[in-house]
Protein backbone atom coordinates (compact mmCIF):
# COMPACT_ATOMS: atom_id res chain seq x y z
CA UNK A 1 0.00 0.00 0.00
CA UNK A 2 1.38 3.20 -1.04
CA UNK A 3 2.66 5.47 1.76
CA UNK A 4 1.36 9.13 0.75
CA UNK A 5 2.60 11.13 3.84
CA UNK A 6 5.06 10.53 7.18
CA UNK A 7 5.03 12.06 10.94
CA UNK A 8 3.92 11.71 14.06
CA UNK A 9 0.50 10.99 16.28
CA UNK A 10 0.84 12.76 19.43
CA UNK A 11 -1.20 12.70 22.38
CA UNK A 12 0.34 14.13 25.78
CA UNK A 13 4.15 13.15 26.18
CA UNK A 14 3.36 9.73 24.16
CA UNK A 15 4.42 10.61 19.84
CA UNK A 16 3.73 7.37 17.66
CA UNK A 17 5.83 7.39 14.66
CA UNK A 18 3.04 6.93 11.36
CA UNK A 19 2.45 6.42 7.94
CA UNK A 20 -0.56 7.53 6.01
CA UNK A 21 -1.98 5.46 3.44
CA UNK A 22 -5.42 6.26 1.04
CA UNK A 23 -8.12 3.99 2.68
CA UNK A 24 -10.25 4.52 -0.13
CA UNK A 25 -10.09 3.95 -3.93
CA UNK A 26 -12.33 6.05 -6.44
CA UNK A 27 -13.11 3.22 -8.90
CA UNK A 28 -15.31 5.85 -11.33
CA UNK A 29 -15.28 4.67 -14.86
CA UNK A 30 -13.21 7.99 -16.36
CA UNK A 31 -13.76 8.36 -20.02
CA UNK A 32 -11.96 10.37 -22.43
CA UNK A 33 -13.12 13.33 -24.97
CA UNK A 34 -12.00 12.33 -28.66
CA UNK A 35 -12.11 14.85 -31.47
CA UNK A 36 -14.83 12.56 -33.60
CA UNK A 37 -13.16 13.23 -37.24
CA UNK A 38 -9.86 11.62 -36.41
CA UNK A 39 -10.02 10.16 -32.43
CA UNK A 40 -7.03 12.06 -31.40
CA UNK A 41 -7.58 12.88 -27.64
CA UNK A 42 -8.61 16.59 -27.16
CA UNK A 43 -5.89 18.91 -25.46
CA UNK A 44 -6.83 21.37 -22.95
CA UNK A 45 -4.39 24.84 -23.14
CA UNK A 46 -4.77 27.71 -20.71
CA UNK A 47 -5.35 30.49 -22.64
CA UNK A 48 -5.43 34.37 -21.74
CA UNK A 49 -9.26 35.90 -23.47
CA UNK A 50 -7.54 39.07 -23.58
CA UNK A 51 -4.00 37.94 -25.18
CA UNK A 52 -5.62 35.82 -26.90
CA UNK A 53 -2.63 33.06 -26.54
CA UNK A 54 -1.43 30.30 -24.72
CA UNK A 55 0.04 30.91 -21.34
CA UNK A 56 3.20 29.33 -19.99
CA UNK A 57 3.54 27.77 -16.68
CA UNK A 58 6.10 30.58 -15.80
CA UNK A 59 3.57 33.00 -16.75
CA UNK A 60 0.99 32.17 -14.10
CA UNK A 61 0.43 33.82 -10.91
CA UNK A 62 -2.07 33.05 -7.50
CA UNK A 63 -4.29 35.64 -6.45
CA UNK A 64 -7.57 35.74 -4.50
CA UNK A 65 -10.85 36.63 -6.40
CA UNK A 66 -12.56 39.20 -3.43
CA UNK A 67 -15.12 40.24 -5.77
CA UNK A 68 -16.09 39.76 -9.24
CA UNK A 69 -12.72 40.55 -11.45
CA UNK A 70 -11.33 42.34 -8.55
CA UNK A 71 -7.97 40.05 -7.05
CA UNK A 72 -5.22 40.06 -4.76
CA UNK A 73 -2.13 38.89 -5.95
CA UNK A 74 -0.18 36.45 -4.03
CA UNK A 75 3.72 36.01 -4.09
CA UNK A 76 4.77 32.07 -4.44
CA UNK A 77 7.22 32.52 -1.71
CA UNK A 78 5.06 34.16 0.90
CA UNK A 79 2.58 31.18 0.50
CA UNK A 80 5.09 28.61 0.00
CA UNK A 81 6.48 30.34 3.60
CA UNK A 82 3.07 30.07 5.27
CA UNK A 83 2.84 26.44 4.31
CA UNK A 84 6.20 25.85 5.87
CA UNK A 85 5.52 26.99 8.92
CA UNK A 86 2.44 24.97 9.31
CA UNK A 87 3.67 22.05 8.09
CA UNK A 88 5.48 19.90 11.33
CA UNK A 89 4.18 16.75 10.32
CA UNK A 90 2.88 16.06 13.08
CA UNK A 91 -1.05 14.74 14.68
CA UNK A 92 -1.67 16.94 17.56
CA UNK A 93 -4.61 14.60 19.25
CA UNK A 94 -6.46 17.88 20.84
CA UNK A 95 -9.56 16.29 22.11
CA UNK A 96 -11.71 13.06 22.77
CA UNK A 97 -15.05 12.36 21.94
CA UNK A 98 -17.85 10.15 21.40
CA UNK A 99 -17.98 9.37 17.89
CA UNK A 100 -21.81 9.09 17.82
CA UNK A 101 -21.19 12.94 18.63
CA UNK A 102 -20.06 13.82 15.06
CA UNK A 103 -22.98 13.50 12.88
CA UNK A 104 -21.70 12.04 9.53
CA UNK A 105 -21.93 15.63 7.01
CA UNK A 106 -18.72 16.72 8.78
CA UNK A 107 -16.53 13.32 7.30
CA UNK A 108 -15.15 13.55 4.52
CA UNK A 109 -12.17 11.22 3.60
CA UNK A 110 -10.72 8.07 5.31
CA UNK A 111 -6.96 7.24 5.78
CA UNK A 112 -5.19 3.95 7.47
CA UNK A 113 -2.35 4.70 9.92
CA UNK A 114 -0.06 2.20 10.31
CA UNK A 115 3.63 2.56 12.45
CA UNK A 116 6.48 3.57 11.47
CA UNK A 117 10.22 2.37 12.70
CA UNK A 118 9.68 2.25 16.61
CA UNK A 119 6.42 3.05 17.14
CA UNK A 120 4.35 -0.54 17.27
CA UNK A 121 4.12 -0.08 20.96
CA UNK A 122 2.84 3.14 21.34
CA UNK A 123 -0.13 2.18 18.37
CA UNK A 124 -0.76 -0.62 20.11
CA UNK A 125 -1.40 1.87 23.31
CA UNK A 126 -3.36 4.30 21.90
CA UNK A 127 -5.50 1.43 19.71
CA UNK A 128 -6.62 -0.23 23.21
CA UNK A 129 -6.95 3.13 24.84
CA UNK A 130 -9.34 3.90 22.27
CA UNK A 131 -10.88 0.49 22.37
CA UNK A 132 -11.84 0.28 26.35
CA UNK A 133 -12.84 4.16 26.28
CA UNK A 134 -15.22 4.18 23.34
CA UNK A 135 -13.88 7.04 22.43
CA UNK A 136 -12.06 8.83 19.42
CA UNK A 137 -9.14 11.53 19.09
CA UNK A 138 -10.09 14.74 17.46
CA UNK A 139 -6.60 16.00 15.87
CA UNK A 140 -5.05 18.66 13.31
CA UNK A 141 -3.14 18.01 10.40
CA UNK A 142 -1.52 19.45 7.29
CA UNK A 143 -2.32 17.71 3.87
CA UNK A 144 -2.14 18.90 0.51
CA UNK A 145 -1.70 22.38 1.44
CA UNK A 146 -4.77 22.55 3.30
CA UNK A 147 -5.32 22.41 6.85
CA UNK A 148 -7.46 19.35 7.95
CA UNK A 149 -9.73 18.95 11.11
CA UNK A 150 -9.78 15.04 11.39
CA UNK A 151 -10.58 12.38 13.73
CA UNK A 152 -8.62 9.18 15.13
CA UNK A 153 -10.54 6.07 15.55
CA UNK A 154 -9.96 2.17 15.63
CA UNK A 155 -11.28 0.20 12.50
CA UNK A 156 -10.96 -3.78 12.09
CA UNK A 157 -8.27 -3.81 14.28
CA UNK A 158 -6.19 -0.32 12.53
CA UNK A 159 -5.88 3.13 13.88
CA UNK A 160 -8.25 5.46 10.96
CA UNK A 161 -7.80 9.05 10.65
CA UNK A 162 -10.74 10.60 8.85
CA UNK A 163 -10.40 13.96 7.48
CA UNK A 164 -13.89 16.15 8.84
CA UNK A 165 -14.70 19.66 7.62
CA UNK A 166 -14.44 22.70 9.35
CA UNK A 167 -18.27 23.86 11.02
CA UNK A 168 -18.12 26.72 8.56
CA UNK A 169 -17.74 24.60 5.45
CA UNK A 170 -21.04 22.91 6.49
CA UNK A 171 -23.70 24.87 4.91
CA UNK A 172 -26.72 25.79 7.55
CA UNK A 173 -30.14 23.59 6.75
CA UNK A 174 -31.73 26.75 7.10
CA UNK A 175 -30.61 28.32 3.44
CA UNK A 176 -32.10 24.89 1.76
CA UNK A 177 -34.94 25.87 -0.14
CA UNK A 178 -38.68 24.70 -0.15
CA UNK A 179 -38.23 22.27 3.77
CA UNK A 180 -41.99 22.12 4.53
CA UNK A 181 -42.71 23.40 8.32
CA UNK A 182 -43.56 20.31 10.80
CA UNK A 183 -47.18 19.46 9.29
CA UNK A 184 -49.53 16.95 11.01
CA UNK A 185 -49.02 13.33 9.28
CA UNK A 186 -51.77 10.89 8.92
CA UNK A 187 -51.73 8.49 11.84
CA UNK A 188 -52.46 5.48 9.10
CA UNK A 189 -49.64 6.58 6.71
CA UNK A 190 -47.59 6.89 9.45
CA UNK A 191 -47.91 3.30 10.72
CA UNK A 192 -47.72 2.09 7.19
CA UNK A 193 -44.18 4.11 6.81
CA UNK A 194 -42.93 2.58 9.96
CA UNK A 195 -44.13 -1.02 8.31
CA UNK A 196 -42.69 -0.88 5.41
CA UNK A 197 -39.15 0.20 7.46
CA UNK A 198 -39.47 -2.19 9.73
CA UNK A 199 -39.53 -5.43 7.15
CA UNK A 200 -36.85 -3.52 5.14
CA UNK A 201 -35.13 -3.23 8.45
CA UNK A 202 -31.42 -5.89 8.29
CA UNK A 203 -27.80 -5.78 9.53
CA UNK A 204 -25.45 -3.34 7.77
CA UNK A 205 -23.49 -5.32 4.84
CA UNK A 206 -21.40 -3.71 2.05
CA UNK A 207 -20.60 -6.58 0.19
CA UNK A 208 -24.33 -6.79 -1.08
CA UNK A 209 -24.11 -3.34 -2.25
CA UNK A 210 -22.72 -2.55 -5.91
CA UNK A 211 -22.62 0.33 -8.42
CA UNK A 212 -24.86 -1.31 -11.26
CA UNK A 213 -23.52 1.73 -13.34
CA UNK A 214 -19.96 1.15 -13.57
CA UNK A 215 -20.37 -2.45 -13.66
CA UNK A 216 -23.00 -2.21 -16.66
CA UNK A 217 -20.55 0.50 -18.59
CA UNK A 218 -17.75 -1.39 -17.88
CA UNK A 219 -19.14 -4.56 -19.33
CA UNK A 220 -20.07 -2.78 -22.50
CA UNK A 221 -16.52 -1.37 -23.12
CA UNK A 222 -15.12 -5.02 -22.35
CA UNK A 223 -17.75 -6.17 -25.59
CA UNK A 224 -17.00 -3.28 -27.93
CA UNK A 225 -13.27 -4.80 -27.34
CA UNK A 226 -13.89 -8.06 -28.00
CA UNK A 227 -16.06 -6.89 -31.23
CA UNK A 228 -12.80 -4.72 -32.24
CA UNK A 229 -14.91 -1.67 -32.17
CA UNK A 230 -12.05 0.81 -31.39
CA UNK A 231 -10.57 3.38 -32.09
CA UNK A 232 -6.84 4.28 -32.26
CA UNK A 233 -5.29 7.94 -32.32
CA UNK A 234 -3.58 9.39 -34.75
CA UNK A 235 -0.26 10.30 -34.43
CA UNK A 236 0.70 14.74 -34.69
CA UNK A 237 2.13 15.17 -38.25
CA UNK A 238 5.56 16.24 -37.32
CA UNK A 239 6.97 19.09 -39.07
CA UNK A 240 9.36 18.66 -42.23
CA UNK A 241 12.88 20.24 -41.36
CA UNK A 242 13.97 20.70 -45.05
CA UNK A 243 10.37 22.06 -45.67
CA UNK A 244 11.04 24.55 -42.74
CA UNK A 245 14.17 25.41 -43.61
CA UNK A 246 13.36 26.42 -47.01
CA UNK A 247 10.33 28.22 -45.25
CA UNK A 248 13.00 30.24 -43.30
CA UNK A 249 14.56 31.34 -46.11
CA UNK A 250 12.59 32.25 -48.66
CA UNK A 251 11.40 34.10 -45.53
CA UNK A 252 14.84 36.20 -44.87
CA UNK A 253 14.88 36.71 -48.44
CA UNK A 254 11.69 38.63 -48.75
CA UNK A 255 12.85 40.11 -45.86
CA UNK A 256 15.51 41.37 -47.24
CA UNK A 257 14.05 42.61 -50.28
CA UNK A 258 11.74 44.63 -48.89
CA UNK A 259 14.66 46.83 -47.51
CA UNK A 260 16.57 47.09 -50.93
CA UNK A 261 13.14 47.39 -52.99
CA UNK A 262 14.23 43.87 -55.34
CA UNK A 263 11.57 41.86 -55.65
CA UNK A 264 8.85 44.23 -55.51
CA UNK A 265 8.69 45.67 -59.23
CA UNK A 266 8.97 48.86 -57.65
CA UNK A 267 12.32 49.72 -58.22
CA UNK A 268 12.09 48.41 -62.26
CA UNK A 269 8.72 50.43 -63.24
CA UNK A 270 10.36 53.53 -61.64
CA UNK A 271 13.25 52.99 -64.33
CA UNK A 272 10.89 51.90 -66.81
CA UNK A 273 8.84 55.23 -66.34
CA UNK A 274 11.81 57.36 -66.35
CA UNK A 275 13.40 55.82 -69.89
CA UNK A 276 9.89 56.26 -71.30
CA UNK A 277 9.75 59.86 -70.01
CA UNK A 278 13.23 60.49 -71.81
CA UNK A 279 12.17 58.82 -75.33
CA UNK A 280 9.29 61.15 -75.21
CA UNK A 281 11.09 64.52 -74.84
CA UNK A 282 13.49 63.32 -77.25
CA UNK A 283 10.79 62.88 -79.60
CA UNK A 284 9.15 66.05 -79.12
CA UNK A 285 12.66 67.90 -79.31
CA UNK A 286 13.35 66.18 -82.98
CA UNK A 287 9.77 67.04 -83.81
CA UNK A 288 10.26 70.81 -83.12
CA UNK A 289 13.53 70.74 -85.03
CA UNK A 290 11.75 69.28 -88.30
CA UNK A 291 9.06 72.16 -87.55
Amino acid sequence: MHTMWKGTVSFGLVNIPIKLHAATENKDVKLRQLHKECQSPIKYEKVCPVCEREVEQQEIVKAYEYAKNKFVMLDEEEVAELKKENTDKSVEIVDFVKLEEIDPIYFERSYYLSPNEGGSKAYVLLRQALQDTGKIGVAKIMIRSKEQLAVIRVYQNTLVMETIHYPDEVRNTVDVPNVPEEEETVKKELDTAKMLIDQLTTEFDPGKYQDDYRNALLELIEERKNQDQVATAKDKKKPDNVTNLMDALQASLDKANKGTGKGTGKGKTTKKKTTTSKKKASTNNKTKKNA
